[in-house]
């Protein structure tokens, strides 16, 4: 067995189970992770426009700065509009992060509407 992918799709399932406790939408695992045209970990129904990388690595600053750039990548391939990363930290914590030009994005669209 694959420790790692076995990490890594736990840590999916425990982020996708705890955005759907926090939103009022579902969120749930895609599949295919890993492909050249990748899209994404993780989908939210009702917000398409949106590209979710999880990671739950030791070295989370790592994670913080690689994942947000392949989140941006995949938001790239789906023509999606926003792209943000899960961090898993210590205790089941989790953080979202993202470039300043995602989050930028976000609070542009945002005060549009």
């Amino acid at each position: 067995m694959n420790s790692k992918k076995d990490k890594g799709d736990r840590a999916e399932r425990e982020a996708a189970e705890y955005l759907s406790e926090r939103l009022p939408w579902k969120a749930r695992r895609k599949l295919g992770a890993g492909r050249m045209d990748d899209v994404g970990d993780l989908e939210i129904e009702d917000c398409k426009d949106v590209v979710i990388q999880v990671a739950d690595w030791s070295d989370k600053s790592k994670a913080c700065l690689q994942k947000p750039r392949e989140a941006e990548m995949q938001r790239w391939n789906a023509k999606a509009k926003y792209a943000a990363s899960m961090i898993r930290w210590r205790g089941g914590h989790w953080r979202i992060v993202m470039t300043v030009d995602q989050f930028a994005r976000l609070l542009k669209d945002a005060v549009d509407e």
